[in-house]
């Protein structure tokens, strides 16, 4: 059963997932996903045409966040107002893949979650049947995942790593 405690998201995961056709796990795990302006805002920048209208998504708020002076000048606009957002929401999970963003959001006693983690909670709930060929993808894309973080993953999911 989904919890009815929002999960605010960062940028990146939410362009991770919808860069190989999961996003849609998001609302399947959580229910209801929050984001800032800020992140909204990022997403349509960086995104690709094909990619899911967010706007659209019945399964998302979009909040506006005023920055505090401390967080809009240690991180970029979108981890700060994630940070900010959760801060205000208290939510079970806060979705944010940059290490320096983790890291102050950690320091605030915040829930973080990175996209490979949530993908392992995927596959622990069915909804994808492998994180190896979808970390794979990523990537392919672009995206760097570190060997380390790579082998944590697969092993947390009961995958090995070929």
């Amino acid at each position: 059963m989904v919890d009815a405690v929002p999960v605010v998201s960062n940028t990146t995961p939410l362009i991770n997932l919808a860069g190989v056709g999961l996003l849609e796990l998001l609302p399947k795990l959580y229910g209801s996903i929050t984001i800032a302006e800020q992140v909204l805002a990022e997403y349509e920048a960086k995104g690709r045409p094909a990619d899911l209208d967010l706007r659209a998504a019945s399964w998302l708020t979009v909040s506006t966040v005023v920055i505090p002076e401390d967080l809009a000048t240690a991180l970029d606009a979108g981890e700060a107002a994630t940070i900010t957002l959760a801060e205000q929401l208290k939510p079970r999970i806060v979705l944010l893949d940059e290490r320096r963003g983790r890291r102050i959001a950690l320091r605030r006693g915040l829930p973080v979650v990175g996209t490979g983690s949530m993908l392992v909670e995927a596959k622990r709930a069915g909804l994808i049947v492998a994180v190896a060929p979808v970390l794979d993808l990523m990537v392919a894309q672009g995206r760097y995942i570190s060997g380390q973080l790579r082998s944590m993953l697969l092993d947390s999911a009961g995958e090995t790593d070929t």
